[in-house]
């Protein structure tokens, strides 16, 4: 029985090959669609696939047809109602095209629906982010590796001959070789001193062991100092090494005055640039601390679902985040990024001291730090004395948000890459 085995890539997936060609031909109208899907879900949703309408207009095909006009002689067989010379009434739609609106005769063409996957989603709606500002070190998406000393190898350069492990393993190799050869010498020597004393050098006997002890010379004699098999390298072996360091600070104000609707966008908000972070960088810690009247570090889960509420003491978080730079992340070590959301609502005294905290405390030391204020209305205290943060600092970004749909054109802006 013949079996044929289809041995080419994608043998069992050739559909992928052409899926991703047919995203790549309509990557803008589907990143609309991703784009417009992003401001409509909720948090629970924001981490699945999309399903996107693609427009009949932009998947039409070009399609040549015989134009109209000219002689043509056709009679097909079973005719039995025209005859040649006949005329004939002229077609309703003389281009022999179907409608595509509404009639009552013909068909219609929908737009084309496409489902995208949770990561063909996520690719698409991070394509062109980046942390900006990475000026320190060089954060990697893949694994860094470094030679560490692994022993020695009977292969190698030699710039990297170990000379001392290789004089060691020519002496053990002449010792272990001539051995029982130079105990052998040594009696023979002495058993010719011996002779000699009472017997004359032509005497049989004296010249056999002569000849002994000069084969054994010989012999010893032909057992290199060094061989190939002596010489040793230093081996080096390939160990990952951990990228440079990132830190994201995300802080989010959860007081009274920020409504279910603002806290809605701050987590959505927050959402994708978790998603961002974590699906694009491989070495990076993420710092959650919410606040009211006072600030702490919390959980994940505690950043987006926990309900506790309050006051606005901005600077509680500010300070929280500055002692956990001091006591975790040296900014000689890591590169540190921030991102704030809030409503600008803040107790008028407290500004100030949100100025000078990260005036002289926080952005001295960050790479990039964003701030996203969520009111539709006229800015506050807290706005005025974070621009006179923004005219020092050039890392230090500040957006406003009025409502759900502005969330993604915000976020791409903020993170945006410089040299795509």
């Amino acid at each position: 029985m013949t079996q044929i085995i289809d041995r080419r890539l994608n043998g069992k997936n050739k559909s992928a090959v052409n899926r991703q060609r047919f995203i790549q031909r309509f990557k803008k109208q589907i990143k609309e669609a991703v784009a417009n899907a992003i401001s409509k879900r909720s948090i629970t949703d924001i981490n699945k696939g999309e399903k996107v309408n693609i427009p009949k207009n932009d998947i039409s095909e070009p399609v040549f047809k015989h134009g109209p006009g000219g002689k043509k002689q056709l009679v097909f067989p079973g005719n039995k109602q025209f005859m040649p010379g006949d005329h004939l009434k002229r077609p309703i739609n003389p281009q022999g095209e179907t409608g595509d609106g509404a009639s009552n005769q013909g068909e219609g063409v929908d737009d084309f629906a496409f489902e995208l996957t949770k990561e063909e989603f996520l690719n698409l709606f991070f394509e062109d982010l980046e942390l900006p500002d990475l000026v320190k070190t060089q954060l990697q998406e893949m694994p860094v590796y470094k030679y560490v000393r692994g022993g020695y190898s009977t292969v190698g350069t030699p710039p990297n001959i170990n000379i001392v492990r290789s004089f060691k393993n020519a002496i053990s190799r002449r010792i272990s070789f001539t051995h029982s050869d130079k105990e052998r010498l040594k009696e023979a020597e002495a058993e010719l001193a011996t002779l000699l004393n009472t017997t004359p050098q032509s005497d049989p006997v004296v010249i056999a062991l002569m000849n002994e002890i000069k084969a054994i010379k010989a012999k010893i004699a032909l057992v290199p100092f060094i061989d190939d098999f002596d010489v040793r390298y230093n081996s080096k072996l390939k160990q990952p090494k951990p990228s440079a360091r990132a830190v994201m600070f995300c802080i989010m104000d959860v007081s009274g005055s920020m409504d279910e609707t603002k806290k809605e966008i701050a987590k959505k908000f927050f959402i994708l640039l978790y998603l961002f972070l974590t699906k694009t960088y491989e070495q990076i810690d993420l710092v959650f601390i919410r606040h009211h009247t006072t600030a702490k570090e919390v959980s994940e889960e505690d950043f987006f679902y926990s309900r506790e509420t309050g006051g606005t003491v901005v600077s509680s978080a500010l300070d929280l985040m500055k002692n956990i730079i001091k006591d975790r992340y040296p900014s000689d070590e890591w590169n540190l990024y921030g991102a704030q959301a809030s409503d600008g609502d803040n107790w008028n005294a407290d500004s100030p001291l949100c100025e000078e905290i990260l005036a002289a405390g926080i952005m001295p030391y960050m790479q990039y730090f964003a701030y996203v204020e969520i009111m539709p209305r006229h800015h506050q205290s807290l706005w005025r004395a974070y621009l006179e943060v923004k005219e020092i600092y050039p890392q230090f970004a500040m957006r406003n948000i009025n409502n759900a749909k502005e969330i993604y054109p915000i976020f791409h802006d903020l993170f945006k890459r410089k040299n795509p």
